[in-house]
């Protein structure tokens, strides 16, 4: 995998990046909400600000974002498909602190499969991938069934990267666009894995995973009605 990336002039520079450009890339769906709104803001969006200005941990009251990339793809340990996340964010504390947080944008789809179905007639590989992705998250292995496979590799995604830049702060973000919250319940159920519950425009912080402070948040962004 390449780790060369060119700068963005705008959000359709997002739109290449994608796996399907002709089916992603539509007014008020996730890919071109999250790359609007980042592309507009100088810095941290508003609604991201605040989320941390409002968490109760001070590192996160003057975070500075050093670097932004779109469709950021995280190999896991199994070393098949990467994760292909919709924005990494490489920031900095006052105290010099690197921070690494994962974007997950959304507005009505939802975070890929259940377990229920994504293990169906499931291959060994699948079922080793998915161990894997427990051990990162100190987890228990097999997880509820009903919880939703893509928030593994998502919140694992900014274990790895936080490990890889040697940084002690790991955040994942889902950064909605839904009007109505949607699927938030699905990120209730995965944050309850880890004894923690959440409310919208709240950052919490998950157990600390091999001295790695672990975070998660769900924070509202306006949605383009179309």
């Amino acid at each position: 995998m390449n780790r060369i990336y060119v700068p963005t002039t705008s959000a359709e520079d997002w739109r290449e990046l994608l796996a399907e450009p002709d089916k992603q890339w539509r007014s008020g769906y996730s890919a071109k909400e999250l790359a609007e709104c980042w592309e507009e803001s100088s810095g941290f969006p508003n609604e991201i600000q605040e989320l941390f200005l409002s968490s109760e941990n001070q590192i996160f009251r003057e975070l500075e974002l050093m670097l932004a990339i779109p469709e950021y793809k995280v190999n896991l340990p199994d070393g098949k498909r990467p994760s292909q996340n919709d924005l990494f964010v490489l920031a900095r504390t006052t105290t010099d602190q690197l921070v690494t947080i994962m974007v997950e944008g959304k507005v009505a789809e939802p975070f890929g499969d259940p377990l229920e179905v994504w293990l169906k007639d499931a291959s060994e590989g699948k079922k080793i991938r998915l161990k894997m992705l427990c051990e990162i998250l100190g987890l228990t292995n097999p997880p509820p069934l009903n919880i939703r496979y893509q928030l593994f590799h998502r919140t694992a995604s900014a274990i790895l990267e936080a490990k890889r830049f040697n940084a002690k702060y790991a955040v994942m973000l889902v950064h909605s666009f839904s009007p109505e919250n949607k699927w938030f319940s699905d990120y209730q159920d995965f944050l309850g894995l880890f004894g923690v519950e959440s409310k919208v425009n709240q950052l919490v912080e998950l157990p600390e995973l091999n001295g790695k402070n672990i975070f998660t948040g769900w924070v509202v962004g306006q949605h383009k009605r179309i």
